[in-house]
């Protein structure tokens, strides 16, 4: 079936018999004729690409579209009764549709999101087709929300969730970079100068518990505190010259232990 699919369409107008021929061959399909199965798909192909062209622009690629709605063609030929009175083309459109909104639906999401935020979603990109063609521009979400009967904040989810819909990736040239190489990789956080304090946290920790509980409590006065050796003095009740020569040891001895 796949071949009819990548068949060019045809560029000539249907006849004005074609409703006719379209009913003769429904007929010679009902009598087990799949060569007349095989024109129906052929004959209505051109209107399901013009179906799958609406959504075109959507993150999606207009081939796989075109599949999606062809299915939908096989499916409404197969279900179709010629019986009942009505057109064919009134029961295969619903159908089409059907399909490629199952298939935005279910299929092309880069991120989960819950069936009824999708739903939600299509229905307020149609209404923002819809609206733009009627206003001439595109219309604000106070006006989304009282076409379709919903708050605003229901709209504003949706038009933030569509933007789950696809993901970028990480690998793809930045727009910024294009000659030089870069990717969306490089333009995604930056590299944490804090990284190196932890390092030497690590290896300094064993240094300081080695040395004496004064010289440990001085150096925690001085750098995390960060008194000055006047106010470190007065505390431990020594000159500013004694706190001196002590904070100078003590970071000779974790300098000596680290080493």
């Amino acid at each position: 079936m796949l071949d009819l699919y990548d068949r060019p369409a045809p560029t000539r107008p249907a006849p004005r018999s074609a409703t006719g021929a379209a009913d003769v061959l429904f007929a010679r399909y009902r009598r087990g004729d799949f060569a007349a199965r095989r024109l129906l798909i052929e004959r209505f192909l051109p209107l399901a690409r013009n179906l799958a062209r609406r959504y075109e622009g959507r993150g999606e690629p207009l081939d796989d579209l075109v599949q999606v709605a062809s299915v939908g063609l096989v499916k409404a030929i197969d279900r179709f009764e010629p019986g009942r009175g009505f057109k064919f083309s009134s029961y295969a459109v619903p159908t089409m549709l059907g399909e490629l909104r199952r298939h935005f639906r279910d299929s092309g999401w880069a991120v989960h999101l819950a069936r009824d935020m999708q739903e939600r979603v299509l229905k307020v990109q149609a209404a923002v087709e819809r609206l733009s063609g009627q206003l001439g521009r595109s219309p604000n979400p106070q006006q989304v929300a009282d076409e379709l009967k919903m708050s605003v904040e229901h709209v504003l989810e949706a038009i933030e969730a569509n933007s789950s819909y696809k993901a970028a990736s990480l690998d793809a040239p930045a727009p910024s970079s294009l000659d030089d190489g870069g990717n969306q990789a490089d333009m995604v956080g930056v590299v944490d100068e804090r990284f190196e304090l932890i390092e030497a946290a690590a290896s300094i920790a064993p240094a300081l518990r080695a040395l004496p509980e004064r010289e440990r409590t001085i150096l925690y006065l001085r750098f995390v505190k960060d008194l000055s050796q006047t106010q470190i003095a007065k505390q431990i009740g020594a000159s500013q010259v004694h706190v001196s020569r002590l904070i100078r040891q003590a970071l000779e001895d974790v300098r000596s232990e680290t080493e």
